[in-house]
């Protein structure tokens, strides 16, 4: 139990309440992204297969179609770096924590992959999931995609809360207190499990530029910032 964190918690409580309230008043909610959710760069069978999962990154919430998402970006981008033909699938719902999309995902077929994605974190976030239920999740979650895809998951970092200024202080700066907790959990994963978990960290789009109309999820060029700052590391060596 981190201490601290639950006694500043419990103290702003009221003021938390208040501001989560005109938060989720107050912002768009936008839509998860249409059109097909797969695709691939590149002529014949595909070299490399890219396979996103987790909340609204995954989800495309933020453009209009899943080709301006994070799954076909990172395929785009993989491609023009290689020249190899790259396929790539996303499976995201928008508002999900972990322990929920274990459950969809044991009822979802998913598509052959060399490399699969995790993009989670803020609901886990916003929900106040316990550090250890969310450890023993991943780790839920390992077990069951291991038999189809051995290559280490890929986790992707916690996005910095506390630079998201659509939120307003001090409900900023604690989600981003316990964003970073939750990122920890992931680094430590990371390190002690190499052969089953790859963290991997990106540079969070706050440039208003890169953002959706809500302030809060990335938009086209966001997705396409973060697709680049990820193709730039060892993916197709994993």
């Amino acid at each position: 139990m981190h201490l601290p964190f639950w006694l500043t918690t419990v103290l702003l409580f009221p003021v938390l309440m208040v501001q989560g309230k005109r938060v989720r008043r107050d912002t768009p909610r936008l839509p998860e992204a249409a059109g097909d959710p797969f695709g691939q760069y590149g002529e014949g069978d595909p070299a490399f297969r890219v396979l996103v999962i987790g909340e609204s990154t995954a989800a495309g919430v933020g453009v209009t179609t899943h080709d301006q998402g994070l799954a076909s970006q990172l395929a785009l981008q993989l491609h023009e770096k290689t020249g190899r033909t790259i396929a790539w699938h996303t499976f995201g719902v928008n508002g999900i924590r972990l322990g929920q999309l274990i459950r969809k995902l044991a009822n979802t077929p998913l598509p052959q992959a060399d490399l699969v994605l995790l993009s989670m974190g803020v609901n886990d976030t916003t929900g106040f999931t316990p550090r250890y239920k969310f450890r023993r999740q991943l780790l839920a979650l390992r077990q069951a995609l291991a038999p189809r895809y051995p290559a280490p998951l890929q986790l992707l970092s916690v996005p910095p809360m506390q630079l998201f200024t659509a939120l307003p202080s001090p409900l900023r700066h604690l989600m981003g207190w316990r964003a970073r907790q939750l990122d920890t959990v992931y680094r430590q994963l990371a390190k002690k499990a190499p052969n089953d978990f790859t963290y991997r960290c990106y540079p969070a789009p706050t440039d208003p530029t890169l953002l959706a109309r809500d302030g809060y999820h990335p938009g086209e060029k966001g997705y396409r910032a973060i697709a680049a700052a990820l193709a730039e590391g060892d993916l197709l060596t994993e």
